[in-house]
């Protein structure tokens, strides 16, 4: 009690007074379910090589893919989305190693499905990003620009070959207008119906995708701001998911998460199909880097960051420490 006033009986207070407490009345829990991991598989190596800019996160050989997906299975993680890179002097304007049947990612998705089955959720990466020697995320015109529709053939053809390869679901996350339709009607007619879609729907032109750069070798000069969304904008985002669920997409993502909750927030409220978040390897680096010059508490920033992205709405949750973060729940 205290003589300076008074206030209402209600006492928040008392649901915080012990661990137990304030375990059973929370809002939000973390499950392993909601968890993917990121992974990737680089062509033309005989050891992992870590991310130099992501301190423990690798470029995977294939058997140390197979490892990683198995690990991720016992730990209770839900799925793994893999990035193949190929070797420099396969790539090229088309971005051919991303249709090419024996193209690092296609391999990569057969030698999962055959380590995993439909145990885990295997997932494709559907951009031409990591297999051009430009580094861009399509075809080039003649004036060196994105050339939106040349690109929507080249993704028909990728959700072909990573269907027959294997993928449970596909990302078309090159940010294309019309993606999403053009990719359930490329699969739809080589009889890969089932095969569900996970819309890249608001993927942000973000300066946290940095170091994500090194870990697929991106060839890029320049930026992808005329095709992924301005930071500045929100009603973009949302027509953009009005678009992608028009066209069939069977779930819809926001990426980054943590600087875009409330993007996240406002298409979780507006939507009745799972929401997916991408926690971008800058997010992963800042959280690394600070604490390891014990700025803060690792585990700590990790949970809390993964709960902030959970209670603005996503379903499911990529993220680079799926993994561990699995094990500890």
């Amino acid at each position: 009690m205290t003589k300076y006033g008074s206030f209402p009986g209600a006492r928040p207070r008392r649901l915080r007074t012990t661990p137990a407490m304030r375990r059973m009345v929370a809002e939000t829990r973390l499950h392993p379910a909601d968890l993917i991991l990121p992974a990737f598989v680089r062509e033309g190596i005989s050891e992992p090589v870590e991310i130099g800019a992501m301190p423990g996160v690798f470029q995977h050989t294939r058997d140390t893919l197979k490892k990683a997906a198995v690990e991720a299975l016992e730990a209770g993680v839900s799925g793994i989305m893999l990035f193949g890179v190929p070797e420099d002097s396969k790539k090229d304007a088309l971005g051919t190693p991303g249709t090419d049947p024996d193209g690092i990612l296609q391999v990569a998705l057969r030698d999962v499905r055959a380590e995993v089955g439909d145990d885990l959720i295997v997932m494709s990466d559907l951009c031409l990003d990591e297999t051009t020697d430009h580094g861009h995320c399509g075809v080039l015109d003649s004036e060196g620009r994105v050339d939106n529709d040349a690109t929507l053939e080249r993704y028909a053809e990728m959700a072909q070959v990573q269907a027959d390869a294997g993928a449970h679901v596909v990302g078309p996350s090159g940010m294309m207008d019309g993606q999403v339709g053009v990719v359930r009607d490329a699969l739809d007619q080589v009889g890969h119906e089932d095969v569900s879609i996970l819309a890249y729907t608001a993927k942000y032109s973000s300066a946290f995708f940095g170091p994500f750069r090194e870990a697929v070798g991106s060839s890029l000069k320049g930026d992808r701001k005329t095709y992924q969304q301005d930071p500045a904008n929100t009603r973009e985002s949302l027509r953009e998911l009005a678009l992608d669920l028009e066209e069939g997409a069977d779930m819809v993502m926001v990426k980054p998460a943590g600087p875009y909750l409330d993007i996240l927030a406002r298409v979780a409220d507006a939507v009745d199909v799972p929401v997916a978040a991408y926690q971008v390897s800058g997010e992963y680096s800042m959280i690394e880097a600070a604490a390891e010059r014990g700025w803060i508490d690792r585990d700590k920033a990790i949970m809390e960051s993964l709960t902030g992205i959970r209670r603005a709405g996503a379903n499911m949750i990529l993220t680079y420490w799926a993994t561990e973060v699995a094990r500890q729940l």
